[in-house]
């Protein structure tokens, strides 16, 4: 990799080059080891968090974007009958939310660096 990209970036890009997937038995184990911090800074992304389909956009990953949002709503949807077919409270869509928002940063790291990687 070439260094146009933040340290923080770099040092993502150098784990997932080292350790490979996040299935792998390799990255696992090194996940693992590595301190609190540094697994949200490899596992997680903050902006994804919060703009989610915004941000994947930004990054030129607008194919995961859009399955992403897909799935996204098609999960609302079906929660949203549930909690309105069973009478359950509406607060539940707001933790179903969270989850998914949950499901945007932890895509958003490995799918930036397979985009980078194909360059």
């Amino acid at each position: 990799m070439n260094k146009e990209y933040s340290a923080k970036w770099e040092e993502r890009f150098d784990f997932f080059e080292k350790y490979g997937s996040p299935k792998s038995p390799e990255y696992k184990a090194a996940y693992k080891a590595l301190t609190f911090g540094k697994r949200i800074l490899i596992g997680m992304n903050i902006w994804a968090f919060f703009f989610g389909f915004i941000y994947f956009l930004i990054l030129g990953l607008w194919r995961k974007a859009l399955t992403l949002f897909g799935i996204n709503v098609a999960i609302i949807i079906v929660v949203s009958f549930i909690v309105e077919g069973l009478s359950l409270s509406p607060s539940i869509l707001n933790v179903v939310s969270i989850v998914l928002n949950f499901l945007w940063a932890a895509t958003a790291n490995y799918a930036y660096y397979l985009k980078r990687k194909e360059k």
